[in-house]
């Protein structure tokens, strides 16, 4: 899929005083003799990485989270993923890290369980009514058709994308969190990385899946489809893709909400067996 936009570095460069060969130098030293110190320096130099994701994760959450405590959880998927991680693999470290960086600012949230119910439900309703729709439909249904089977308004089925995205972590990695054969944990956002640089491993035991879930980004509505691509693919932020798409960063919201929430629907029932 044509990803329009700008690259950008994933906002994880290494502090500049580590240099790539230093760098090499510590990953040896740590995966062959299991050096602590180089371990503890492998950890300082990709901090920023737990400093980025959280930042990103911290976006669609309420004011009282607090984005040091994200950054606190980050480090812990940082550890676990400098520890797992095998220098044979043909990907990149931060691609790696940050899946695994996200996952554990997820986990810990989900642990807190403050999202309120009434939010929960609404998201399900959502979740089931575009479940419907589509099955009958045999297409993604329309903002209208949303609101009239959902018994509201179009202003109203609007609000409750709103009430979602900031009070509860909507996020693909939600969608798909389990292992894979390594005991890594995957998420849905490896399924939008570069194919050649995919676990091979991984491909084994899950690649049924991942076409699911590819077809299914495919067949969201261009806007959808688009924003999924820059803010998970590109990295870009909700404000970034809004001067991209020439709509406000809450507009934008509601279009990632609503692409999570339809591929939830999809997905979600393959994902529970």
């Amino acid at each position: 899929m044509p990803i329009p936009g700008r690259n950008k570095d994933n906002g994880s460069k290494v502090e500049t005083n580590v240099k790539a060969i230093e760098l090499k130098d510590l990953w040896k030293r740590y995966k062959t003799s299991g050096d602590e110190r180089a371990r503890e320096r492998l950890v300082v130099a990709y901090a920023p990485l737990a400093k980025y994701v959280a930042g990103r994760v911290s976006v669609n959450l309420p004011a009282h989270v607090d984005e040091a405590d994200l950054i606190s959880y980050g480090l812990t998927g940082l550890i676990s993923a400098i520890e797992r991680f095998d220098l044979g693999r043909e990907i990149k470290f931060e691609t790696y890290a940050i899946t695994r960086i996200r996952g554990a600012i997820i986990d810990e949230l989900r642990t807190l369980d403050w999202v309120p119910r009434s939010v929960r439900a609404r998201a399900r309703e959502i979740e089931r009514a575009n479940q419907k729709l589509e099955a009958k439909l045999q297409r993604a249904p329309t903002d209208d058709e949303m609101a009239a089977e959902l018994g509201i308004t179009v202003a109203e089925f609007n609000e409750s994308l709103v009430q979602i995205s900031t009070s509860t972590l909507v996020a693909l990695d939600e969608l798909w969190n389990t292992n894979d054969s390594d005991g890594d944990q995957v998420s849905l956002l490896d399924t939008l990385a570069d194919r050649g640089a995919a676990d091979p491993e991984a491909e084994v035991d899950q690649g049924e899946l991942r076409d699911r879930i590819a077809d299914a980004i495919a067949a969201l509505p261009e806007r959808e489809k688009l924003v999924i691509a820059l803010y998970y693919y590109e990295n870009l932020t909700l404000r970034e893709i809004g001067e991209v798409l020439g709509v406000t960063e809450s507009r934008v919201s509601q279009l990632h909400t609503k692409a999570v929430l339809r591929l939830r629907s999809k997905l979600s029932p393959e994902l529970d067996d």
